[in-house]
């Protein structure tokens, strides 16, 4: 163990140590687990204020300095457990998911050994094991909903070391600041972001989901950007011959709900997360609340550079809700019927890419726009380099998506454990490794990505068009040009009402009438963009377009 490259680069922020191979707690660390283990009448945690002063013992233990952390959130977490929830609910919170959550972080270094031991025959010839992901660091991490449950358990505690995590620009990962925020500026909302990750405990403390999620750091091909000169991109973007994919309008409906197996677009920030684990409550972080495991890349996903991209495919979603930022309400149970693929992973592909935050009039700068659709590129591409030595295989009769490599012997292994309630600490080896299954023929050939079927579209809305500033008609067009020239077959753009994108179906729908290219609409929206830049122009780029529009109610024909 002490000689893996991918343990090595991780165990720092880990707060378990090595030894003889063997990843474990201080004692002091375990004495206090198994006591929360068998409930409150051992541990006395009965409440908001004695489980914190159980976290800061325990980080006194891992000789991690309570200074690090939120210093109001001794405060957030007595408020929530002691006064927001209240009878029954606080006392099963702590009669049994404290004790649960205990158990699996006591699980966690042979959560974290199996991982590791497993992580080699995932896919043949791909490193999978988790790691540091550094920016311009491509790679691909899978890890068990169960692993991924014991890591959000210690994000709960507030056991990961914070002190490393700045110098390697990884995100805020411990619960510190999402309690002291809870307390310093309450809100219903940020109580319902709170209340969707206890539904997430509540979950998997009562049964433990068996699936797996992966994490990609994707980074775009030199081929399609070059940070010598925008020169080059601009002719590339300019000269190309790429038909636009079909576009689908939806003026209502949410990204999460789309039925079509489509990559969901995560409006992100270049910190995965964004605001998730703090006081931020808008898209990306409301994605973080009702998918928790997605919090777990928080961990080891450094922020992203402009020619990146994070995609993560399998995340389970728990929780309903409605309304948005000040809005936010937690509103009970979903249960996932998502299909799974042949590594147990729910076909829900969620895609992060982080857009310009600027003036507004600077999002028509070429240099800007170039930015910004090369990094929707980056994310809609089928990233095919980082999956050598494998093949896609289709089963003819239920049509799921089976993998082979090219080596016999790396069989796909599933790293899953279904753990019930009450199941022994020790007892974390059972049914850990799985053949997945047969393999019918070669679908793709070889170097072909296995992540994603050919027919998988963009599901996406107005990126980047809130507090960041962008433009909502340009941003729609930006991001058709790029799921166009990544040969996705369509886009599903939700509006969600913005006035500015009212005739969007109409616009998309005459440019496909005329057969345009990418280059074509490229080369318009960079018109455009000039012209309103020097002020020859103050029109929206629709109204631009096509003035018809605006000067008569009558539909758009094709000429």
């Amino acid at each position: 163990m002490e000689n893996r490259e991918d343990l090595n680069s991780i165990l720092p922020y880990l707060p378990l140590l090595i030894r003889s191979s063997s990843l474990y707690w201080p004692p002091r660390v375990v004495e206090a687990l198994k006591a929360m283990s068998e409930g409150p009448s051992h541990s006395r945690v009965d409440s908001g204020e004695v489980l914190w002063q159980a976290i800061s013992d325990m980080r006194r233990s891992l000789s991690l300095s309570a200074r690090l952390l939120a210093p109001s959130a001794p405060q957030g977490y007595a408020l929530l457990f002691d006064e927001l929830i209240r009878g029954e609910d606080s006392k099963r919170w702590f009669d049994e998911v404290v004790p649960a959550l205990a158990r699996l972080l006591l699980q966690l270094p042979s959560l974290l050994e199996t991982h590791f031991r497993s992580a080699d025959g995932v896919v043949g010839g791909v490193e999978t094991g988790l790691r540091l992901l550094e920016p311009q660091q491509a790679g691909i991490i899978f890890l068990s909903q169960e692993l991924i449950g014991a890591l959000l358990a210690c994000a709960f505690f507030c056991l990961f070391p914070v002190s490393t995590r700045g110098a390697k620009d990884l995100p805020v990962i411990n619960f510190d600041h999402l309690f002291a925020s809870l307390y310093e500026s309450y809100s219903e909302s940020h109580e319902s972001k709170i209340r969707c990750i206890m539904h997430y405990f509540e979950r998997v403390c009562s049964c433990m989901p068996t699936g797996t999620v992966s994490f990609e750091r994707k980074i775009l091909p030199a081929e399609y950007h070059t940070s010598s000169t925008t020169a080059h991109d601009a002719d590339f973007w300019s000269k190309s011959d790429i038909s636009l994919c079909a576009f689908k309008v939806h003026s209502s409906g949410l990204i999460e709900d789309q039925s079509d197996n489509a990559l969901e677009v995560d409006f992100a920030n270049k910190y995965l997360g964004g605001g998730a684990l703090n006081r931020g409550c808008v898209q990306e972080e409301i994605r973080f609340m009702i998918n928790p495991e997605l919090i777990a890349g928080m961990l080891f996903l450094a922020r992203m550079d402009d020619n990146e991209a994070i995609e993560i495919v399998g995340a389970e979603r728990f929780s309903c809700y409605t309304g948005y930022a000040s809005s936010f309400r937690f509103t009970g149970d979903y249960i996932d019927k998502k299909t799974m693929d042949a590594f147990r992973r729910r076909r829900t592909r969620i895609v992060a890419i982080d857009a310009l935050c600027a003036p507004k009039m600077r999002h028509f700068k070429e240099t800007c726009i170039l930015r910004e659709i090369n990094k929707a590129l980056c994310g809609f591409l089928i990233q095919r380099k980082s999956w050598q030595n494998q093949s896609i295989f289709i089963d003819k009769e239920d049509s799921e998506m089976q993998l082979a490599s090219d080596d016999k012997d790396s069989d796909l292994m599933d790293t899953e454990t279904s753990t019930s309630h009450g199941a022994p600490v020790n007892d974390v080896e059972t049914n850990r490794e799985k053949h997945v299954g047969s393999f019918v023929r070669d679908f793709c050939g070889e170097g072909s990505n296995c992540m994603d079927h050919e027919d998988v579209g963009v599901a996406t809305g107005n990126w980047g068009c809130g507090v960041f500033g962008g433009d909502p008609e340009l941003k729609a067009m930006i991001q058709w040009l790029a799921t166009s020239q990544a040969r996705r077959p369509f886009i599903s753009y939700y509006t969600f009402g913005t006035q500015a994108l009212e005739n969007l179906d109409q616009v998309t729908k005459w440019i496909i009438s005329h057969d345009w290219t990418v280059g074509d609409l490229w080369n318009m929206m960079l018109e455009y963009s000039a012209q309103r830049l020097y002020k020859q122009t103050n029109l929206g780029f629709f109204s631009w377009l096509l003035p018809s529009l605006y000067t008569t109610n009558e539909a758009i024909s094709p000429s």
